[in-house]
């Protein structure tokens, strides 16, 4: 029998942006949190696997994700041109692979990019005790720079978070909440100053009999080839203590009355 391990990624940052089927041209989506490809192409720069070189054991890690901050959305709006003032070229290739020329000439082309600001995810990777071991210790010194998602979405530290013998659902369940002192702030504001003791917040998770299919299963990174195929996954509330104090007259806290200074 072949024992497992979970790694365990803190995915955060100030800009993430994760691809998804809706990427064109001139617009770049990003899903609303980390995808499979995105987690599995980190890993295989980590471990400085070049992109037309097949998945092998990363194609058959199964991963679940927490989203403790879901962060907001960012568009990002510019503008494309040459410096020479000549036409842009065309996306499409010609069959000694250069660009085409655009049918009607074109000198400017918007283009939108959007990302997620101050998002933190909790991933987890579960697969052979050894590979994990490997992938863990590529993760601590990874042969490339690694990315949110984009080369310009740098992660901040702590990435590794450590390797667990949990199962992936348990190992989930099992770390803290991973919202900042400033993103708890913030939650307490959008909340009325609210301080519960526990939070429930979203989980998706592989699950070969899950309710939902993704497309987002990687089979090539090779230029050109990029693949994916489909996943099916289930979706969960984990319960997490927040290490708030109870305020008088929030639920936990002690009955306050608020005519008490007047006397009455």
């Amino acid at each position: 029998m072949t024992t497992t391990a979970t790694l365990l990624l803190r995915l955060a940052g100030p800009l993430q942006s994760w691809g998804d089927h809706r990427a064109v041209l001139d617009t770049r989506h990003t899903a609303a949190q980390p995808t499979k490809s995105g987690v599995i192409g980190l890993l295989a720069a980590a471990l400085g696997r070049a992109r037309d070189e097949p998945l092998g054991r990363l194609a058959d890690l199964t991963m679940g994700v927490r989203v403790d901050v879901p962060g907001t959305l960012l568009r990002d709006y510019h503008t494309v041109s040459d410096y020479r003032g000549v036409p842009l070229l065309a996306a499409n290739l010609t069959a000694k692979g250069r660009q085409k020329p655009t049918s009607k000439p074109r000198y400017v082309q918007p283009t939108e990019r959007f990302y997620l600001q101050d998002a933190a995810f909790l991933v987890g990777i579960n697969g052979p005790a050894a590979f994990m071991a490997e992938v863990t210790t590529a993760a601590k010194a990874p042969a490339c720079l690694l990315s949110l998602g984009r080369r310009s979405c740098p992660p901040t530290f702590p990435l590794v978070l450590g390797l667990t013998d949990s199962a992936l659902s348990d190992a989930l369940a099992e770390q803290d909440w991973l919202a900042s002192p400033h993103a708890r702030t913030i939650w307490q504001k959008r909340n009325r100053g609210a301080t519960p003791a526990t939070i429930d917040v979203p989980a998706t998770i592989d699950n070969p009999d899950g309710d939902t299919t993704l497309g987002d299963q990687p089979t090539s990174f090779a230029l050109g080839r990029n693949r994916h195929t489909t996943r099916r996954v289930t979706h969960r509330l984990i319960t997490l203590p927040t290490g708030f104090t109870p305020l008088p007259n929030t639920p936990g806290g002690e009955e306050h009355d608020p005519l008490a200074l007047l006397g009455w």
